[in-house]
């Protein structure tokens, strides 16, 4: 019996088509094999969608959503973030099923010090309004977290100064990776608190983004410590890609597909 879980994707990845043609897009990515997503730009509508028409264009292609992503509403305080009904956000997500919702990016003008020791409370908070719905909430990184703040990077500030109980962190492997630090290192320092991750690979040199498979990152020995990480789902992304991107999500579903120690139950 095959008891892995279907491999999930985060739709930033297929933006363009999705922009073009949500349903499409959707159905190009369930012929590659994709069941489970990761959702982006919730504004009080999905995709320009209510949650009854998108619920409905998840049927038709036979998928659901695992976490959506939300900025803090600090500074772009539109619909959908942190500080802007984020009640209401809570509410459409819990309605179609959504078991996550992640802060999924700090803009440029929110990269200060004051804006980063305040970032703790606030994310305490929101967590605190999921948890009440049955929805996990977490924190998602890129690479300035890894910049220093009161003696320690802003990332280990995050994780020191939130309660593990309503913030997990959803780990990218490629920022962090690209910021020359180590997934196995933070999962040690904070066993269980990562059970969301993106899995991007990082090109040799150019240091851009790659399919799964080729890059540098040593997906391996990550993988092998997903029990102390707390691992539960993962999300294949890709910025941006030299190819079509479908044919590199086709790459790496590929190697995904041939690769046990990439498969999680």
């Amino acid at each position: 019996m095959n008891s892995k879980k279907p491999l999930a994707i985060q739709l930033y990845t297929v933006r363009d088509a999705i922009s073009a043609n949500l349903e499409q897009a959707l159905e190009r990515l369930a012929e590659l094999g994709f069941r489970q997503l990761e959702i982006y730009g919730y504004d009080g509508k999905f995709f320009g969608k209510t949650r009854a028409e998108f619920q409905t264009v998840l049927r038709n292609v036979g998928m659901e959503v695992i976490s959506s992503h939300h900025t803090t509403g600090v500074t772009h305080n539109s619909l959908g973030t942190l500080l802007n009904q984020w009640e209401q956000s809570v509410e459409d997500l819990q309605s179609i099923g959504s078991k996550y919702m992640v802060c999924s990016y700090l803009f440029e003008e929110e990269r200060t010090p004051d804006h980063y020791r305040k970032l703790p409370e606030l994310l305490n908070r929101s967590g605190e309004i999921t948890r009440k719905a049955g929805i996990d909430f977490a924190y998602h990184n890129h690479d300035f977290e890894f910049e220093k703040l009161d003696g320690q990077t802003v990332y280990d500030f995050i994780l020191n100064h939130t309660d593990p109980d309503l913030v997990k962190m959803e780990l990218d492997l490629y920022w962090i990776s690209k910021a020359g630090f180590s997934p196995l290192d933070y999962f040690e320092k904070y066993p269980k608190r990562f059970p969301l991750w993106h899995v991007k690979d990082m090109k040799a040199g150019s240091r851009d983004f790659a399919e799964i498979g080729n890059g540098t990152i040593d997906f391996k020995s990550i993988f092998e410590a997903r029990e102390k990480a707390g691992l539960k789902y993962w999300f294949l992304e890709q910025d941006s890609s030299d190819k079509d991107i479908f044919e590199s999500i086709r790459i790496s579903k590929n190697y995904i597909d041939h690769h046990s120690y990439l498969q999680i139950k």
